[in-house]
């Protein structure tokens, strides 16, 4: 590493100050093993995308690479960051090279490892039983207790489940079986949690960190302000909008939370929302990216392996959810603003949101050639790795591109750049690296250059850094599905929900989200998926739920919880930015994500609302009839409901009002006979008279006769 680079990386803390990892510190520390923390995130980037390029190490190889890697920096950030002796930084920085063994002994005793399966030396069950304690460990020093200990009940369940009493009890395992399973096999901690970690997560954590270095967090809050900041509740509105671009490339709600909350909710208090009501509005909206296509949280990878169909799919099922979520969230805002009064910032304090795009549009072509890759049929790995690739092609080329003094050479030099870079479609991806290697050659020879590769492997640095508490949780709830498979527990709680539901569906899916709750008070979206969709979605399943919408159930759930009191950790991550309350900031993103409760239940019942098979109004009148009544009912439900949650639509509402909208809205939602005509009707008239009264004290107002 050169001294500018040496400098740089010690300079880490402070550059990434507004950057937080769960569980961590900021920044990778100070002094010399905060650049050996440095390079090591950068060799782990470069690592994992070489192995997506090239795709030319086995699978289980990579997976285990993936788990020491993640072990090694995490213990030493944790070294650096967190102990405070040096006894303590050594402890962890051993701890951590011990786990970057364990990946190193499964690649070069990969061969032998498959031949002696089942006959493990005692330095296997050694390894084994060591990455086992690491993860354990890991996870509790990023990830906190809760995920630890659930995932340790569930192994303690492997070793002592034989003296439990029916119908818990299973045949018992012995030490060896049990380390080979969860250390060794693709069912436990290299099982397709960790797999999807490295093959598709790292990758786009990767893709956003560079997107952000690039600007485009900031071209999102300028188009966001400019589109509609002037409007009523301008600078809330400007939160929804922003919030829901960024989820289109970060699938990270806490994230979120801290990267854009900074802007947007000292922005709401100025104009006089309360820090409560504003933290809710950036923790709702931020939460809600993770279900906003084309890019989302990385629980979709995750679903679409899992089911095994097209990510296209998954997109297919959450943009109509996406768009309605996000409704939802402009109209709370919209009538929360009506109810105080609040007017929009002022327009000549407002940037050109078409300008901001025309100035920044570049960024944009990454993400379109995303979009395109995932939909054209590609896999996510490569779509990803592509976009990432044409990221960095922008970002070196924009330097370069300065140098040239005619506007129109300039153009010639994108478009032969352009072409280049897009060619790997019919070249292969040598062609791409050869561009790149190219670019980062010649921005080394002037100062712009170097200052731009410096953008870039700080943006390696840090991707890798973000993608930390995703691929630990992956590796540690691999032990929970280890458990899972191993000892067929699942199907005792599976048979426990199919007996309720065959007399109530209804109270199986509330059980079910109660589950999704209760477990998201203590661990993130991700193993909260995998533990409830392993337990809940064969048994829904079972119960005619359509299978893509029973995963998409649960996964909704996982996302409210964290906004869900007493534990919701994007609220009291907002917390501090907005100097309020996080259990109060709960309460308003519960009010305002009204719709994230809803539309699950919908979708079970109407799957159309999802892009699934349609019912019989299909049958009868054809499938976009039935998509369109249903998201109209949807809109309608929700947004009756909002109006009973605000008291508020053109004049305030009493409480004998807003139970009526509430019951009007509930009406629609429910699918039941009559439901849909007492819901409208009733919402017609409501609104009706509110429109009155607001006419009625428009005029005393103005002095008329009412």
């Amino acid at each position: 590493m050169t001294n500018t680079a040496a400098a740089s990386a010690d300079t880490q803390v402070h550059q990434f100050e507004d950057e937080v990892a769960e569980g961590l510190p900021p920044g990778f520390g100070p002094g010399i093993t905060g650049r050996i923390a440095f390079g090591i995130a950068i060799a782990f980037a470069l690592f994992t995308l070489w192995t997506a390029a090239y795709g030319s190490l086995p699978s289980q190889v990579v997976r285990a690479m993936h788990v020491g890697f993640l072990l090694l920096l995490t213990f030493g950030l944790v070294a650096n960051l967190v102990a405070k002796t040096l006894p303590g930084k050594i402890f962890f920085w051993s701890l951590g090279i011990a786990g970057f063994l364990t990946g190193i002994y499964n690649w070069v005793f990969y061969v032998d490892l498959i031949r002696r399966t089942g006959f493990l030396t005692t330095m296997d069950l050694v390894v084994g039983a060591g990455v086992v304690l690491l993860v354990f460990e890991a996870a509790r020093r990023i990830l906190g207790w809760p995920l630890a200990l659930i995932a340790g009940i569930f192994l303690a369940y492997c070793f002592f489940g034989q003296y439990l009493p029916s119908p818990l009890i299973h045949r018992g395992y012995n030490f060896e079986l049990i380390v080979e399973h969860f250390g060794f096999g693709t069912e436990g901690i290299y099982g397709t949690p960790i797999y999807v970690s490295a093959a598709y997560i790292f990758i786009f954590v990767v893709f956003a960190a560079f997107l952000e270095r690039a600007g485009m967090l900031k071209l999102f809050n300028d188009f966001a302000l400019g589109l509609v900041g002037g409007t009523r509740g301008g600078p809330a509105q400007v939160a929804v909008l922003s919030s829901a671009l960024m989820g289109t490339i970060s699938g990270s709600g806490v994230a979120n939370v801290v990267a854009s909350g900074q802007f947007t909710i000292p922005l709401m208090k100025r104009f006089g929302y309360r820090s409560a009501f504003a933290g809710g509005v950036e923790a709702t909206s931020s939460m809600g990216g993770q279900i906003m296509p084309p890019v989302m949280g990385a629980v979709a990878f995750i679903m679409a392996e899992t089911l095994n169909v097209p990510y296209a799919a998954i997109v297919q099922a959450a943009i109509v959810p996406a768009i309605l979520y996000f409704a939802v969230c402009f109209w709370m805002v919209h009538l929360e603003a009506s109810k105080l009064g609040l007017k929009g910032l002022p327009k000549d304090q407002l940037p050109n949101p078409w300008q901001a795009a025309r100035e920044q549009w570049p960024l944009i072509l990454p993400l379109a050639a995303l979009v395109y890759l995932l939909f054209a049929g590609y896999t996510p790995v490569f779509a990803g790795t592509m976009g990432l690739s044409l990221v960095v092609v922008l970002i070196l080329g924009t330097p370069l591109a300065a140098r040239i003094g005619p506007f129109v050479f300039r153009v010639v030099f994108w478009v032969a750049l352009g072409l280049a870079a897009a060619s790997f479609a019919w070249v292969g991806v040598n062609l791409l690296v050869a561009v790149i290697v190219g670019l980062i050659a010649a921005c080394a020879f002037f100062k712009g250059g170097r200052e731009t590769l410096a953008i870039c492997r700080d943006a390696l640095a840090q991707g890798a850094r973000n993608a930390l508490p995703v691929g630990v949780a992956c590796a540690v709830v691999g032990i929970v599905i280890g458990t899972l498979t191993l000892t067929g527990i699942a199907s005792t709680f599976i048979s426990a929900i199919i007996s309720i539901g065959e007399n109530n569906l209804f109270l199986s899916l509330v059980l079910t989200m109660l589950t999704c709750l209760v477990l998201g008070m203590g661990i993130p979206t991700i193993p909260n998926y995998i533990i409830t969709s392993s337990l809940a979605g064969p048994a829904l399943l079972e119960l005619g739920v359509p299978l893509l919408v029973s995963h998409m159930f649960v996964f909704y759930f996982g996302i409210m919880a964290d906004l869900t009191p007493p534990v919701a950790l994007a609220c009291f991550a907002a917390a501090p930015i907005a100097k309020s309350s996080g259990l109060k900031i709960s309460l308003n993103a519960v009010k305002l994500a009204a719709a994230g409760f809803v539309i699950p239940f919908m979708a079970v019942y109407t799957p159309s609302l999802m892009l699934q098979d349609g019912g019989w109004m299909a049958e009868a009148f054809g499938y976009p009839v039935e998509v369109a009544y249903v998201i109209f009912k949807a809109c309608a439900g929700i947004g009756l409901t909002g109006v009973g949650l605000v008291g508020f639509l053109f004049v305030r509402a009493g409480w004998l009002e807003r139970l009526l909208f509430l019951a009007a809205g509930i009406s629609l939602i429910l699918t039941l006979p009559l439901t849909d005509e007492i819901g409208l009707v009733a919402g017609l008239v409501l609104v009706g008279l509110q429109f009155r009264r607001g006419r009625m004290e428009a005029r005393k107002e103005q002095g008329l006769p009412a």
